[in-house]
């Protein structure tokens, strides 16, 4: 894979050129080059992902009503998580009275 010097998207290629679709942009294939990029045919296996506890290492709370139906508690922990892309963040709750989870975008 190869990005274009003029505009930063990605190239691909016709015969023995490097051509951007986005600015037409066109450079000459090097086969050295070409053979030390690197290639992963499998996906590490890194686990599960991490989950993440609101109440870890947070001793910060706000008053927030708790949603489970079998609990008054009016205060929560809580944490702020990047969504997946960053387009925005998720605020992670945690009930302090019962330990109910949520989460509220």
């Amino acid at each position: 894979m190869r990005f274009c010097d003029e505009c930063g998207s990605m190239m691909h290629t016709e015969g023995d050129t490097w051509v951007c679709r986005s600015c037409e942009n066109e450079e000459p294939r090097d086969s050295q080059a070409e053979a030390a990029m690197a290639t992963q045919d499998v996906q590490r296996d890194g686990g599960a992902p991490a989950v993440a506890d609101a109440t870890q290492g947070s001793t910060e709370t706000m008053q927030e009503p708790c949603p489970d139906e079998d609990c008054d508690g009016d205060r929560a922990y809580y944490e702020m998580m990047p969504k997946p892309g960053g387009s925005y963040e998720v605020r992670l709750f945690t009930c302090v009275e019962c330990g109910y989870k949520w989460r509220e975008s």
